[in-house]
């Protein structure tokens, strides 16, 4: 019979959780480092890009959900 060497190790570790503000921090910076190339009218234009192509994701209503975002990008640009 044989045992093994990790016998009688206890597995109570619990996986480590970041710190909601270090993910808060790190989102930010993120979204910092896309914004920051784009220029003048680009960064006004972003937020609605973003909508657009995240209305754009539901199947069905979504593309006709995200015109008036895509028109607020175009009026911008």
């Amino acid at each position: 019979m044989t045992t093994s060497p990790c016998q009688g190790v206890p597995r109570s570790r619990k996986p480590m959780r970041m710190p909601s503000h270090v993910v808060r921090a790190a989102c930010v910076i993120a979204l910092a480092c896309v914004a920051l190339p784009l220029e003048g009218c680009a960064a006004v234009a972003f937020p609605c890009r973003i909508a657009s192509a995240t209305l754009k994701i539901v199947p069905v209503v979504g593309h006709p959900a995200a015109v008036p975002f895509d028109a607020c990008a175009a009026a911008v640009d």
